[in-house]
């Protein structure tokens, strides 16, 4: 049996949660979401992961040049690595050279650094860009494919697959609005320092310039990103991220019936996200929520907090509302290692969970000596401490 200690002032523990909380407006009806002609898409909060919008969301389908995001994040891991550098002069091969749609019209025999291949890639979409680069760091376009695939896999994207680099069409090739959105969301967390190009509205190459065809990034000044796609099988697609007072939202819309709709779809889901919905920081990672007692143990007591910071994204004004319960085992036992879970800790809003995540150990604790395990034995046997009267 489990003990459950219900607070409602657990928000409160930490100054963290109450400096970042000012005075709020009185809590609104939240209206239904936006009904988009897009085929597929979904609206997700980047720091708290919750959906707020989805249609089919989970359904695979071709999504064209967004492809593209993964073709960049494997470089990314490359350069991470330290497999590659931006200074890298890769080689333009024939095959490159001759591959058909978006171009940044790199030649054989040009010297183009690596970093200037990724621009051409991420501003221009460029078909030629990307095989060159799979090319270079992985020998061929299918192997490179398979980096792909492996990094997919990492980032829980359940229902992509990927034979080449491009997005060009291939029955084997798909994936969903979910999992482009979980690929945005890594690339913006894991390399701030590249995700700026993201939002770069025109790049030069070989006395051409070309734009982003991200129109939102023209439109609406807290767009900062990421990708484009258009086949006909694919329809057009667009993956977007913008960020609006520390709140940060990405939208996938697929299958959209022209560049246009894609732009006003994604921008009618961002807008609802933003108006209706806020984001707020309740905990950092390590902050010391609670202290629980320790048996056999040379503390009598472990602090418990989290493992990661918590985010709640919430209906504006609903703040207040939130009650918070933490669930512990009726007895802890040393000894007990850092990071260790042991409870649970769960966030409610009108008794619906917006958030459940591991309580675990600050810090370990040790097992006692034999005297201390011996007499917290007599103690726990005697089991006076225990009764619930």
């Amino acid at each position: 049996m489990k003990q459950s200690i219900f607070l409602t002032l657990f928000l409160l523990l930490t100054s963290l949660a109450a400096a970042q909380t000012p005075a709020r407006p009185a809590a609104m009806p939240t209206p239904a979401a936006p009904q988009l002609g897009a085929r597929n898409y979904i609206l997700m909060d980047f720091n708290s992961n919750r959906v707020l919008v989805e249609r089919d969301s989970d359904v695979r389908s071709d999504i064209a040049s967004m492809t593209k995001l993964m073709t960049s994040y494997v470089v990314f891991k490359e350069l991470e690595s330290g497999n590659a550098a931006l200074e890298d002069i890769v080689p333009v091969s024939e095959t490159a050279w001759r591959t058909g749609g978006s171009r940044m019209f790199i030649e054989p025999g040009m010297e183009v650094t690596l970093e200037e291949m990724l621009l051409g890639v991420i501003i221009q979409s460029g078909n030629d860009a990307c095989v060159a680069l799979a090319e270079y760091l992985a020998g061929t376009e299918a192997a490179f494919a398979e980096v792909m695939n492996f990094y997919a896999s990492e980032l829980g994207m359940e229902n992509t697959h990927f034979t080449n680099a491009t997005g060009w069409p291939d029955e084997n090739h798909y994936s969903t609005a979910r999992d482009v959105a979980l690929l945005s969301q890594a690339i913006i967390r894991d390399f701030p320092q590249y995700y700026p190009w993201f939002s770069q509205k025109e790049f030069t190459f070989n006395s051409i310039r070309q734009h982003n065809r991200n129109n939102l990034l023209w439109r609406d000044p807290a767009v900062d990103g990421l990708k484009t796609g258009h086949t006909e099988a694919a329809g057009y697609c667009l993956a977007s991220s913008a960020k609006d007072e520390g709140m940060r939202l990405i939208s996938v819309v697929m299958g959209s019936a022209s560049e246009q709709s894609r732009a006003s779809e994604s921008q009618s889901l961002l807008s609802y996200g933003f108006r209706f919905f806020e984001t707020v920081q309740l905990y950092r990672a390590g902050d010391r929520l609670d202290t629980a007692p320790v048996w056999k143990g040379e503390s009598d007591d472990v602090e418990l907090g989290i493992a990661d910071d918590l985010f709640v994204t919430i209906p504006r004004g609903r703040y207040d509302d939130l009650e918070a319960g933490v669930h512990l085992p009726d007895t802890l036992t040393a000894p007990i290692a850092e990071g260790q879970e042991l409870g649970r800790v769960s966030i409610t809003l009108d008794e619906a969970i917006v958030a459940d995540l591991p309580l675990v150990a600050l810090a370990e604790v040790p097992e006692a000596g034999f005297f201390g395990r011996t007499w917290d034995s007599l103690m726990l046997w005697g089991g006076g401490l225990f009764d619930d009267e």
